[in-house]
């Protein structure tokens, strides 16, 4: 059936031949197109679109925008019970009569859009209920046949693998956050015995750039399409269920990433802050400008975004003194490039040359683009306050979700990168895991380093000092 233009960069790294089935008109009653293209339809006649049979196999697009965007209407795991009866019911594999040559014809297309739904949406089956449909239905096509045994069970393996490494990382994570905690609480009982800088684990910006690269690509790689929906799903008016994600985690990887970015803000700002000289401190604002600038220059903005925010903070800004002793024109290039004015249009555009540089890469150093990550989930957020997800003929507004789909697809290319420098398990564990100051805190090293400058300013450090001093 007619489709919409693809999105290359999505599925170019597959071993998938697009033209392996190629795609029939086929008219179902509720779906609608404009210039070819699906612009909204029924739910029902969108999970019978994505159903393959004899003579046809859905576009990869559609597949994944579907998949992407079905779970605002339906539970994965219902909409999984239904395209296993429709493969069942309309494929007649329930009669043991049916001939087998209809089976083989029609099994390689089941497996495949099982594979291209296990594969890109694998968190899906943390559900059991998911498993179990997905064993059902495989049970089906590969009985008697080794051929397509052999293909299920090597799904299966692979989408076992992802699920053990999703469950590893998430231990992974409370460990490195648990470890967090408890050098903070030392820190404050102990501040000499624990307290180190930055500087004496890594002088070097360009290293310590690789390092923050390696974190970012991590903590993106982990991040399912799904979470972007989820995020932001309200209850669907049709759906008499209380909501479509109250039982399963909706967006916990995408959480994580966030909550990085902030950590190292804190952390940049926390390392201004600590050193009592004030060259010193000059001194590391200095070196976290390099760093900024190395970042910029591998295409990892998350990270140059975060530097920036950390010396933008009230605590480090009011440090006029400081300041005074840095050398700031390179960081005026920088805020330059991330100037927020005209819609971030500056950084926007430097995200377009990283992207054309990933596309046309010839080195894995020049794929990685590791965008501004606040500002795409609140590109997506306002497409989505922006847009209906129904019509009011009570259709799924499709147009939505392709433009949806779009914007998601693109970030799948980006986390796929894997990172090409070496890791430094020193510095990577300082990054993780050194304490960081609370605004509080850094409100009181700040003006421990610089005195309050005003009434205002002298108020609220007696009260800091007097509220900080009687937790410790």
């Amino acid at each position: 059936m007619p489709q919409t233009p693809p999105f290359p960069s999505v599925f170019g790294t597959s071993g998938y031949n697009k033209n392996l089935y190629q795609t029939k008109e086929e008219s179902y009653a509720g779906l609608y197109y404009h210039d070819n293209n699906l612009v909204s339809g029924s739910l029902e006649a969108l999970i019978q679109h994505l159903v393959p049979n004899m003579d046809y196999y859905p576009d990869r697009t559609y597949i994944f925008t579907f998949l992407l965007s079905s779970r605002v209407f339906i539970h994965p795991h219902d909409l999984m019970s239904k395209v296993c009866h429709l493969c069942v019911e309309h494929q007649r594999l329930s009669d043991p009569q049916a001939e087998k040559i209809r089976i083989r014809k029609i099994a390689p297309k089941i497996l495949q859009l099982l594979t291209e739904w296990t594969e890109t949406f694998p968190y899906d089956f943390r559900d059991e209920r998911m498993m179990r449909s997905l064993k059902e239905l495989t049970h089906r096509l590969t009985s008697g046949d080794e051929l397509y045994r052999k293909a299920v069970q090597q799904m299966t393996q692979a989408l076992i693998r992802k699920l053990t490494t999703l469950s590893q990382y998430e231990e992974a994570l409370a460990k490195i956050n648990a470890t967090a905690t408890d050098r903070l609480t030392v820190l404050k009982t102990k501040p000499q015995s624990i307290q180190r800088d930055i500087l004496t684990i890594c002088n070097d910006p360009f290293t310590l750039a690789q390092q923050l690269t390696h974190i970012e690509l991590e903590r993106l790689s982990y991040i399912g399409p799904e979470e972007f929906v989820q995020a932001f799903a309200q209850k669907d008016p049709l759906d008499n269920d209380k909501s479509c994600f109250s039982d399963h985690k909706k967006a916990s990887n995408l959480e994580a990433y966030v909550a990085w970015f902030n950590r190292l803000s804190y952390l940049v700002a926390t390392e201004i802050c600590m050193p009592v000289k004030k060259k010193q401190r000059a001194r590391v604002i200095e070196f976290f400008i390099d760093v900024a600038r190395e970042c910029f220059n591998i295409g990892n903005f998350n990270s140059l975004m975060a530097i920036i925010s950390g010396m933008n903070m009230s605590p480090v800004s009011r440090l006029k003194k400081t300041w005074g002793k840095v050398k700031t024109a390179k960081f005026d290039i920088l805020e330059h490039q991330m100037d927020p004015s005209s819609n971030f249009y500056n950084y926007r555009t430097a995200l377009r040359g990283a992207t054309q540089r990933s596309i046309t890469a010839h080195s894995s150093r020049e794929k990685i683009v590791i965008p501004f990550f606040s500002l795409l989930i609140k590109d997506i957020y306002f497409l989505n306050e922006g847009c209906a997800n129904r019509l009011p003929n009570g259709h799924v507004n499709f147009e939505k979700f392709w433009e949806m789909a779009k914007q998601v697809s693109e970030f799948m290319t980006w986390k796929k990168v894997e990172c090409p420098f070496e890791k430094d398990r020193k510095i990577l564990q300082y990054l993780l895991t050194a304490p960081v100051f609370s605004e509080d805190a850094l409100y009181l090293a700040s003006y421990e380093s610089e005195g309050p400058e005003n009434n205002m300013e002298k108020d609220r450090w007696k009260s800091l000092r007097s509220t900080l001093l009687s937790r410790v």
